[in-house]
């Protein structure tokens, strides 16, 4: 049974998004370390950059495959977990605590757009 917290949003590429004002820190569900296996490698983005929604932020790698990681709402990289590329295995073991980036948003209506626990576990379940 796939962990979904009832308290953060999710996007359909299995993402997770915990909201804090104008302030988005972004993950990969449990569903998502479940499906890649053993992770062994993640690439983020520097401070400072500037995405727009979907946008391509990173990449995840297990031994399994790669992943593209894609940001859920537009706006600047604030902040990243810089002890993720040296633990990536993190991932794994707690994918809620593991935190990849924090973005500021510059559109909060997209917010809206992001799916409730309960979308994404109808999603994960299809």
């Amino acid at each position: 049974m796939t962990n979904i917290p009832t308290d953060l949003k999710y996007t359909k590429e299995h993402e997770w998004a915990k909201i804090e004002g104008d302030i988005v820190t972004v993950g990969i569900t449990d569903f998502a370390q479940n499906s890649l296996g053993d992770i062994v490698f993640v690439e983020l983005p520097e401070v400072g950059q500037e995405f727009s929604k979907d946008d391509t932020f990173g990449v995840v790698e297990s031994i399994k495959s790669a992943s593209d990681l894609y940001i859920p709402v537009s706006g600047v990289i604030t902040e990243i977990n810089e002890e993720l590329p040296d633990s990536p295995d993190n991932l794994n073991s707690e994918p809620y605590e593991s935190w990849m980036i924090k973005v500021k948003i510059t559109d909060q209506e997209e917010l809206s757009e992001l799916l409730s626990n309960e979308e994404y576990e109808s999603l994960c379940q299809e």
